[in-house]
């Protein structure tokens, strides 16, 4: 099985169809007071399996899918989901890359734990205060147990962390041969109590959203356009979103997202091709694309006035 590093995986996600997330379960016993989904311990998690097992069918076959991000809440809260999940995906050749608190590793790891991992391309293993060190969290001994259970499974790890002062070096003092995801605080969810949102900007500083390339699916048959966490729990506007009950629904799904005009133009030109119809500024790329789906959705004739003005290929929007 192919390892992947941090950069082969970002590029993965730029390629339209190469990967998506697998949304597994709301449900996370760490409760950080930053989780950007709201993650609680009885939060919301499979409940039809026969609907899961479908979901996992159509993602397992879709055709140029190379790789699965598997996220949550804690997959690993979810065994049986999480044993299903990832035996398919890998049995259809598809890399798995699993996020995960490391909350597990209280020795001895169970051994299905291992054999999960063995399964696993590649380990995001969040490493910051709130996940560490939260009422709840691995703690430094439990979080050393989980950097070596990754490496003796033979994954590639990745030690995510939040943007703050030392947080790359303590990293990579954990484990030296790691990569390091440092990822910027998110305002939405628990974190909307904790971190200010980002400024106001023009819609023309915001570039093409690559984003787009990496839609998510979830446990219960919502499948989304991006992975907008915001989205993915249901804000959003509701043409982002699309609602599925068998494995041929998920690549429908996806490829009504591929075709849709509005987002065909985001994703080519940015949301500085809605500025003739979306009022600026902004604070994220994601407000932006929200107004902007919003818009077309109510006035259809907004597509063709904004590529027209964005100077854009006809193509790119119809």
């Amino acid at each position: 099985m192919r390892r992947l590093t941090m950069a082969q995986a970002e590029e993965l996600r730029r390629v339209p169809g190469a990967s998506l997330a697998f949304f597994l379960t709301d449900r996370c016993p760490v409760g950080c007071g930053h989780c950007s989904v709201s993650a609680t311990v009885d939060g919301p998690t499979i409940r039809d399996w026969e609907l899961f097992t479908q979901v996992v069918a159509g993602v397992a076959s879709l055709p140029g899918l190379r790789a699965v991000a598997i996220t949550g809440g804690e997959p690993f809260v979810e065994r049986r989901g999480l044993i299903h999940a990832v035996g398919s995906l890998a049995a259809a050749g598809k890399a798995v890359v699993l996020f995960t608190s490391g909350y597990w590793a209280r020795p001895p790891v169970p051994a299905w734990i291992r054999q999960v991992l063995e399964l696993t391309s590649t380990v995001y293993l969040s490493t910051d205060s709130y996940h560490v060190d939260g009422p709840a969290g691995a703690g430094r001994d439990r979080l050393a147990t989980a950097v070596r259970t990754v490496l003796d499974a033979g994954c590639h790890l990745v030690l995510q962390v939040l943007d703050e002062p030392g947080a790359r070096d303590a990293a990579k003092a954990l484990c030296p041969t790691a990569d390091v995801s440092v990822i910027a605080p998110l305002p939405v969810g628990r974190g909307a109590d904790l971190f200010a949102p980002a400024p106001l900007r023009p819609l023309s500083d915001f570039g093409r959203c690559h984003l787009l390339n990496s839609p998510t699916v979830r446990y219960d048959g919502r499948v989304s356009a991006c992975c907008n966490e915001g989205v993915i729990v249901g804000a959003g506007p509701p043409g982002l979103r699309r609602q599925v009950a068998t494995a041929d629904d998920v690549a429908a799904a996806l490829a009504e997202f591929r075709a849709d005009p509005a987002l065909r133009l985001l994703g080519r030109h940015g949301p500085n091709a809605l500025s003739t119809i979306v009022d600026g500024p902004a604070r994220t790329i994601c407000q932006a694309c929200w107004a902007g789906v919003e818009r077309i959705a109510a006035d259809p004739k907004a597509l063709a006035v904004a590529t027209l003005l964005a100077g854009a290929d006809p193509g790119d929007g119809a």
